[in-house]
């Protein structure tokens, strides 16, 4: 099984959750290979000083490659909120799922029509870099619910 986590964000700048990204993914391995793309790039940065339905719109643009192959998942905070055992249950008998995370703005509807689902965390706002780490855990967990593994208990 291949997750990729697809993030809008400035590459290399998580010097304080580098470490626990690099965690999760490790022992994610026994399950899936589990990947991080951050993507971020001067049309992005140029549409956030415009206005946000620009914004919007580069992060479509920069994200739409990745959805290919495999499940499509956004994250949004106004979607239906999961909790570990749903998520657990989207990311089963799976060969590729990608995961979204917007930018600042979130996402258009366009792009979350054009995923299989988009989800939610809860109604609490967390800084982009931390909802990398904190979807990462919860893909660990849902990986190892699915497996029978006692870490989710």
């Amino acid at each position: 099984m291949k997750i990729r986590v697809i993030i809008i964000d400035k590459k290399g700048k998580d010097v304080l959750y580098a470490g626990l990204i690099e965690h999760y993914k490790k022992i994610a391995k026994p399950f899936a290979t589990v990947e991080v793309i951050e993507v971020f790039d001067k049309e992005i940065a140029k549409a956030q000083d415009i206005s946000p339905q620009l914004a919007q719109k580069a992060y479509t643009k920069a994200l739409e490659k990745y959805m290919g192959t495999g499940i499509n998942i956004a994250l949004n905070p106004s979607s239906k909120e999961v909790d570990s055992h749903d998520f657990a249950k989207l990311l089963k008998d799976s060969v590729q799922v990608n995961l979204f995370i917007g930018g600042a703005y979130g996402f258009e509807s366009d792009f979350l029509a054009k995923c299989k689902t988009s989800i939610s965390f809860g109604k609490i706002t967390l800084s982009h870099k931390l909802v990398k780490v904190v979807l990462l855990e919860q893909i660990f967990r849902g990986l190892t619910i699915n497996n029978n593994h006692p870490y989710h208990k």
